[in-house]
């Protein structure tokens, strides 16, 4: 039996801690491959920080944690392979200034250059074109977006989408590549309560296809495993930080661990400029 194409996601007593205080701290976390994580919190409470130490980018200051079997932090950059960043302020946006079709051709030459086969690149180049092409239909599928659709079809610029139409570009994006485990930020930023709903159901999709997903939000959505960042012990769910999602029924436990009441903003900012990444 082939094993699943998704990571599996464990943490415990996960923290990161810049000059100014924690950015999160005491994280712990068991999710299946293939599961919909929401990292829930309000904005400067640490969400993004956790998302970036749970996919290989910024080094945890203390506990442990393993995505598809690769321990963090010892294995960041192999963590880094099995993981691909949706959008994420500061870390991989889309360019407004590119089309369509150029962020496209663009992640499939990366992809074909730096994440594929010696083989692959010596093959004939119709045959590469056409292997390339066959990734980005089945991504855009995957997210939901037909180029078609756009005002100006693939030579729509990105600074003429709509939020909705942005993140499903990113995350389109993203799947080129094959990812493990798909990380998205700010999964619900300036979105009415009915593209909320699409986007949910968008990564909700990419979800039950085989890739886990980590979305950070200000409000989770029901059955998704979710971590919270930036609440006190006492205003928790159960005491811990943990918000059981309904009707979880896939055995998937869900623990997770708050930040300690001293993150700010600016916290985070430090966390970031510590790891380079300001």
């Amino acid at each position: 039996m082939d094993s699943p194409h998704g990571a599996a996601v464990t943490a415990g007593n996960l923290g990161l801690k810049g000059p100014r205080g924690w950015a999160f701290r005491g994280v712990d976390v068991e999710a299946r491959p293939g599961s919909l994580v929401a990292i829930e919190g309000p904005s400067g409470s640490g969400r993004t920080c956790l998302l970036l130490a749970l996919t290989g980018r910024m080094r945890p200051t203390e506990g442990h944690a393993e995505v598809g079997g690769l321990r963090l932090p010892r294995k960041m950059a192999a963590v880094r392979r099995v993981c691909a960043l949706g959008p994420v302020p500061g870390v991989s946006e889309l360019d407004p200034a590119f089309t369509v079709a150029e962020h496209l051709r663009e992640r499939a030459l990366l992809q074909r250059r730096y994440g594929g086969s010696l083989r692959a690149l010596l093959r004939p180049r119709a045959e590469r074109i056409a292997t390339a092409q066959e990734r980005i239909d089945t991504a855009l599928a995957a997210a939901g977006l037909d180029p078609a659709t756009l005002p100006k079809a693939e030579r729509t610029s990105v600074r003429d989408l709509e939020r909705l139409e942005a993140l499903r570009l990113s995350v389109a994006l993203a799947l080129i590549g094959g990812p493990r485990l798909l990380a998205v930020d700010d999964t619900d930023l300036k979105l009415s309560d009915s593209e909320r709903a699409e986007a949910w159901e968008l990564l909700r999709s990419v979800a039950v296809d085989g890739t886990t997903v980590l979305a950070v939000c200000s409000q989770a959505p029901e059955g998704a495993l979710t971590l919270r960042t930036g609440t006190d012990s006492e205003n928790d769910t159960n005491g811990n930080g943990a918000k059981s999602p309904a009707g979880d029924t896939d055995g998937t436990k869900d623990t997770a661990g708050t930040a300690d009441g001293t993150t700010t903003g600016k916290g985070t900012a430090d966390a970031f400029a510590e790891t380079g990444r300001a």
